[in-house]
């Protein structure tokens, strides 16, 4: 399934909602231009750029309820922003601080650094609330290359079993570090993987918000009323898979239509200006607003000092005896050689 801005009467369209989406992904680009430039500088160690991939995120998260469950990856960041976890948040975990610095609510797990990790983590969320009869909804978001891990295969094949409230949120940009989609499935698509695991499969024009946010309406609707729903959202990475990787050895553009690798935020600002629902300065104005707020949060992350004892704060809700037993041994180390955390 195909969803494109061209097929759509601006007429029928939430202006509102537009404006939003086109903002949120502004102030994404604005974090992901500024993060990728900080750890060039050394502020940080590593960092995964998602420049090209805005309105695929964007779109997705505010297309969730305010009680539904994020579980994310490390590129996910444009996603977590619009989702409402604070621009500093973000920056102290790319800094190996622990992620959730503030004190912010939002309902959404760590983000996954292994390959698909996270994907039986949601299906489990969607059980717990298929079990607490609740009505909330699980996103996962993954890239195409967790496909192949059997991470992927475990949790759908789960939640079609058991029908859990989980959106599978498969962002396909086109390269899992260098590895194309051609060498990555023998599949026409990887929506159709969802037929082995008995619920719906459908691909979206990634780089379309507005179709975006109905595709993932959709599915959310279909996931509460207990039918998951596989999601490959088509875009495009801009850059590189990290900020350690050399994209130019392997990054192939040419074999991609224009639709997939045109700037989605300049589209979609085009689209809505000739349909008068932004002016010329809309850009400018979320631009400096974002820069605005980039800056606080960076001398936030920078003012953040954590203690060597937080490892142990966020794994479990009571903490175990054999962590109580770790936690102890490094409070002993520290004692004897400093804490490493401090200058």
């Amino acid at each position: 399934m195909y969803r494109v801005i061209g097929e759509r009467d601006p007429e029928k369209i939430d202006p509102e909602r537009s404006r939003r989406l086109l903002g949120e992904m502004v102030r994404a680009r604005v974090f992901d231009e500024r993060a990728f430039a900080l750890q060039r500088q050394g502020w940080m160690s590593g960092y995964p750029p998602y420049r090209g991939q805005e309105a695929s995120q964007v779109a997705a998260a505010l297309a969730m309820g305010d009680e539904d469950w994020l579980a994310p990856t490390y590129r996910s960041n444009a996603m977590q922003l619009a989702r409402g976890v604070p621009m500093a948040d973000i920056l102290r975990f790319r800094r190996g601080y622990p992620e959730f610095g503030s004190d912010h609510d939002v309902p959404i797990l760590p983000q996954a650094v292994p390959i698909a990790s996270q994907i039986p983590h949601a299906t489990g969320l969607g059980m717990a609330a298929n079990y607490q009869d609740t009505d909330e909804a699980v996103i996962c978001y993954f890239g195409d290359g967790a496909t192949s891990e059997g991470d992927f295969h475990e949790g759908l094949n789960f939640a079609g079993v058991f029908e859990t409230p989980v959106v599978f949120f498969c962002e396909n940009n086109g390269w899992a570090i260098s590895t194309p989609e051609t060498r990555q499935t023998a599949s026409d698509t990887i929506a159709e993987k969802a037929d082995a695991y008995g619920f719906e499969g459908v691909r979206v024009d990634g780089n379309d918000p507005l179709a975006v946010y109905e595709v993932v309406d959709e599915a959310l609707v279909m996931a509460r009323e207990g039918t998951p729903v596989l999601v490959e959202s088509l875009t495009y990475r801009q850059g590189p898979h990290t900020t350690s990787d050399d994209p130019d050895r392997y990054a192939d553009r040419e074999s991609f239509p224009e639709w997939r690798t045109r700037d989605p935020i300049d589209r979609f600002e085009a689209w809505l200006r000739e349909a008068g629902i932004v002016d010329e300065e809309f850009v400018a104005e979320a631009r400096t607003e974002a820069e605005t707020t980039f800056d606080a949060a960076r001398k936030e992350a920078e003012t953040a000092s954590p203690d060597s004892d937080d490892v142990f704060d966020h794994a479990y809700a009571e903490t175990s005896p054999r962590l109580e037993a770790q936690r102890e041994e490094l409070q002993a180390w520290v004692e004897r050689h400093g804490d490493p955390y401090e200058d």
